[in-house]
């Protein structure tokens, strides 16, 4: 079963990954690039100290630990007890990858740190802003989506690297967004 599952994920990722262009090798390279999202995650701390004033730092602090949950189980904790080669450096994958110029990555891909980091920011932020917040919330799952895609698409992570990382992103957004309705309703004044 595990052996089809591989089978599968090896096939859907050389479907994707071959389904590039010189238009779009640019835009998933910097969808990739951590630093570059640099100005949209100060738009949003700017945003959430605008809407949320004096809770904002409990916010921002949530936010903090659920990144660092993330990253920390996805690419030490996972990485290092699955130890599931990156397509980057899958011997029998070599010479069928394209790889954007950041290169193969380091040498365990399951599950993918930057989709699970991506997945959880967005969700926990889906969850906590009020309606009024809707095309941003779109927008904030267009982007999880987007830098999950550009994993696959510059050669470093499998489909199943992906999703699975997505889910672990998700369930800790929600865990940690509960934590934090718990903190403030008993703790911090509805101000």
């Amino acid at each position: 079963m595990l052996q089809k599952l591989n089978e599968l994920d090896t096939q859907l990722f050389l479907f994707l990954n071959s389904k590039h262009n010189s238009f779009f090798d640019p835009i998933m390279y910097w969808a990739s690039d951590k630093l570059f999202w640099i100005p949209f995650y100060l738009l949003i701390v700017i945003l959430l100290i605008r809407e949320y004033k004096k809770k904002s730092i409990t916010i921002l602090i949530s936010i903090a630990l659920l990144i660092t949950l993330c990253d920390q189980i996805a690419s030490h904790l996972i990485k290092n007890l699955v130890k599931r080669l990156r397509p980057s450096h899958e011997p029998i994958l070599e010479g069928l990858i394209h790889l954007s110029k950041a290169g193969p990555g380091g040498q365990y891909g399951f599950v993918s740190s930057h989709s699970a980091n991506a997945f959880g920011l967005a969700t926990f932020l889906i969850l906590l802003l009020p309606k009024k917040f809707n095309p941003l919330k779109w927008i904030l799952g267009f982007w999880a989506v987007l830098v999950a895609y550009s994993r696959i698409y510059n050669g470093v992570h499998y489909p199943g690297d992906v999703i699975v990382a997505a889910i672990i992103g998700i369930v800790l957004a929600v865990i940690v967004f509960k934590i934090l309705k718990v903190y403030i309703s008993k703790y911090q004044s509805k101000n």
